[in-house]
């Protein structure tokens, strides 16, 4: 077992409302939902018409560029939309769910004697190569690539982020299966990187045909950014691929079952919930039955598909994204507070002492999406570097970022970085700028300029 590093640089957001270990059931969801929108960069090309059936498996969309990666149905039943948006972009392709899901068969097969193009063979017809991302650029892996190494982060430390034991509970084979599979598909390494304070299943300590890492600290330590950066960091030309811990027991159950199944534990979370707990669930469904009855009524809310920094917001008739494993409720602040700079600000939570509130340090916090200000003038204050823990220059990186410096961004570290390792650099951000959005148009413009 290697040594514990320990990650420094951060901020943990204690935000009330963090889910208890308790699993519910709500009313099987009737329509669930697959946006193209959750995978940056793909052009999306329908195989599939209104009114059409499909079982879980079949093939909706497919990338126009890459072909071969296929994005699967969820469920069983009725294709019933396809909502578009400006210049008709595919928003939303829609399912009616038969109330009980039939499955397309997929070959199954002990991974450990599968080739390695067998193997991607299976997750591109399936669907589920969609699951598998890659660095640089945070965005899916493209199948001809063979990645340096691929990770696996065991731990999330986002705020009210679900417990990825719990999550797994149960699913220890499939995982295992999972791991198998994803160890053909590189030359080097498979890092599952934990957390010995977050991870006490054997799910994880006894895996087998990975190499174990293990990591503490504040948000982001559970970033697999920042896990790559400490174990080995990107450079120009290299490729590395990252997958969730759920995601692997999806490709676990594909090799064991034969069957594209994304059934999935989710946490409902946050201090706009009466009694936050988890749901088991479809990837895809819509968050309307797991919502009913279950919010407070005392003022408007907002609900996001995701955690606060980094997740989506949704309608209460919304869908979860495909990537997301918590649903986060919390109030929408649209209050307008007069002199409230002035005030001691006892209940809110600030990483400087400019509130009193310091003096708490372990008090939970029912924060609202208010910005608490305006755009400002963007001028350098080294907030981004107390909360960043790579060895990048954040806010030169944004700033060559929004002059389009193509050469300065790479040297100032695009292909170390994606949207998330960078939303405390956001959240502190007393300019107000909209830094994951920033990141992401760099990324796509350093994207445009290499194909």
């Amino acid at each position: 077992m290697s040594e514990v590093k320990k990650i420094k640089k951060g901020l943990d957001i204690k935000l009330a409302g963090k889910a208890e270990k308790v699993l519910e059931k709500a009313d099987r969801s009737e329509t669930y939902a697959i946006k193209p929108s959750n995978f940056p960069g793909l052009t999306p090309k329908l195989k599939v018409k209104v009114d059409a059936e499909v079982k879980a498996g079949d093939s909706l969309f497919f990338d126009k560029y890459c072909p071969e990666i296929n994005f699967a149905s969820p469920v069983s039943g009725k294709v019933i939309a396809v909502n578009r948006g400006e210049r008709r972009k595919i928003l939303e392709v829609v399912i009616q769910a038969d109330a009980e899901t039939q499955y397309q068969e997929f070959k199954k097969a002990d991974p450990n004697v599968l080739s390695r193009e067998e193997i991607k063979e299976e997750l591109l017809k399936s669907g589920l190569w969609a699951f598998v991302r890659q660095r640089p650029y945070d965005v899916i892996a493209k199948p001809e690539d063979t990645p340096k190494a691929i990770f696996v982060s065991a731990f999330d430390t986002a705020p009210l982020a679900a417990d990825i034991d719990f999550l797994l509970e149960n699913e220890a084979a499939a995982f295992q299966a999972g791991l198998d599979a994803l160890a053909k598909l590189t030359d080097g390494k498979l890092y599952l990187n934990t957390n010995p304070n977050l991870n006490q299943s054997k799910t994880f300590s006894g895996a087998k045909n990975v190499e174990i890492r293990q990591f503490t600290g504040v948000h982001p330590a559970g970033n697999v950014g920042v896990q790559i950066h400490c174990i080995s960091p990107m450079n120009k030309g290299e490729v590395a691929w990252v997958i969730r811990p759920q995601e692997v027991v999806f490709i676990g159950r594909l090799f064991t079952k034969g069957i594209y199944d994304v059934s999935r534990k989710i946490a409902l979370c946050g201090s706009e919930v009466k009694t936050p707990c988890y749901f088991e669930t479809i990837l895809g469904a819509s968050v309307r039955n797991i919502l009913k009855g279950k919010l407070k009524d005392d003022e408007k809310i907002r609900v996001i598909s995701g955690n606060v920094l980094t997740g989506e917001q949704i309608s209460e008739d919304g869908f979860l994204n495909f990537y997301d494993s918590q649903i986060t409720v919390i109030p929408e602040g649209d209050k307008f507070e007069f002199l409230g700079w002035a005030l001691p600000g006892l209940q809110k939570f600030s990483m400087s002492k400019t509130f009193f509130s310091w003096l708490t340090p372990n008090k939970e916090y029912r924060l609202d999406a208010n910005l608490h200000g305006e755009h400002r003038a963007f001028v350098m204050t080294g907030e981004y570097d107390k909360v960043l823990p790579m060895d990048v220059l954040p806010q030169q990186l944004v700033k060559s970022i929004m002059i389009e410096d193509i050469d300065q961004m790479e040297q100032l570290g695009i292909y170390e970085v994606a949207p998330e390792d960078l939303a405390l650099c956001e959240f502190v951000c007393t300019s107000k700028i909209n830094v994951q959005d920033l990141v992401r148009k760099g990324i796509d413009l350093m994207i445009k300029e290499m194909s």
